[in-house]
């Protein structure tokens, strides 16, 4: 059996959904350091780490810094083998009612990253974490169009435009400093852990009190969903074995409308839900769709991904509070 040397892995955002389910896989699956770097605002929680990884000092250290600041100054920093960067300012509405708060993590703060790792003697790969809304509304290309990692760039709100301003920050850096870079577009993810006021977390909470669900507009606007931990699995699995200066798009093909959405959460609850179609949001997108053939090209199709339905059915039965955590 051949062993894995440990390296080290900075974390940025490792108290938020994705990016705590990315530490526990790490410690769970790798025998690798990490230093996991939060602000700890109002989206990070550090019970998403498990107490066996936050008393593992061998392993894993916090560190509360905003990525808008330095970090570097730590010398376990600045000797990491790799950055992930998960930090984000990542809700659509808080964007549209105050987009300062998005550019000043979600490009600033990657700028910042950059100068800070541009020397760094042992950096194998920076993996910045975008989203499929950089591509902007699918709709308006032909209703059969999936978009691939050379699609133009067409974000519709300050959020997925701050996302598409720091992917290209990363290549200018990868041009200039000769950065080694990997750039990850995923879907809509779900699991535990999520936050609040998040949409399924939101749905779910409205259903069980008997509330009316607010739809935007008339609810059929299409995304793509994928389980959390598929997802932080490959994003793993590119960091270690993709050549740098690659772009992957990280979807499942898995697509329901919001209103299906709805319709499932209401099902796995097994209570009737009441829907309010509320006022749009505004420049909201009505289609996602990504064609990730370049990343099963890649790594092979998991096999019986974890489903939207089959995850709701299997978490609800439990109780809404359970659905999630731990």
């Amino acid at each position: 059996m051949i062993k894995i040397k440990p390296h080290t892995i900075v974390v940025t955002g490792g108290l938020g959904f994705i990016g705590a389910r990315f530490i526990r896989h790490i410690h769970e699956n790798t025998p690798h350091n990490i230093i996991n770097v939060d602000k700890h605002t109002y989206a990070a929680d550090h019970d998403r780490i498990p107490l066996r990884i936050r008393n593992d000092e061998d392993r894993y250290r916090y560190l509360e810094a905003d990525i808008c600041n330095s970090i570097i100054s730590y010398p376990e920093i600045h000797q990491a083998d790799y950055v992930v960067n998960f930090a984000a300012e990542s809700h659509v509405d808080n964007s549209i009612a105050d987009g300062k708060p998005f550019m000043n993590t979600n490009v600033m703060g990657v700028y910042n990253l950059l100068e800070q790792f541009k020397d760094a003697p042992n950096l194998r790969r920076f993996v910045q974490i975008s989203t499929d809304e950089v591509y902007g509304d699918m709709k308006d290309y032909r209703g059969d169009t999936y978009a691939t990692e050379s699609f133009p760039l067409k974000p519709s709100s300050y959020y997925s435009a701050s996302k598409a301003s720091a992917e290209l920050l990363v290549q200018s850096a990868a041009r200039t400093f000769g950065i080694p870079f990997l750039i990850t577009r995923s879907c809509n993810n779900f699991g535990p852990g999520q936050d609040a006021e998040k949409l399924l977390p939101k749905i779910a909470k409205c259903i069980t009190e008997g509330s009316p669900v607010p739809v935007y507009g008339d609810g059929t606007q299409v995304r793509e969903w994928m389980f959390v931990d598929e997802n932080v699995e490959i994003i793993y699995g590119l960091m270690m074995t993709a050549p740098e200066g690659n772009v992957y798009n990280v979807g499942t093909g898995c697509s329901y409308s919001n209103n299906e959405v709805v319709g499932l959460i209401s099902e796995a609850l097994n209570k009737d839900v009441k829907y309010e179609y509320v006022k749009d949001r505004l420049g909201h997108d009505r289609r996602y769709a990504l064609d990730s053939s370049k990343l099963h090209k890649k790594i092979l199709r998991m096999h019986n991904p974890m489903t939207l339905k089959r995850y709701l059915n299997d978490t609800y039965a439990k109780g809404i509070t359970q659905a999630h955590i731990s």
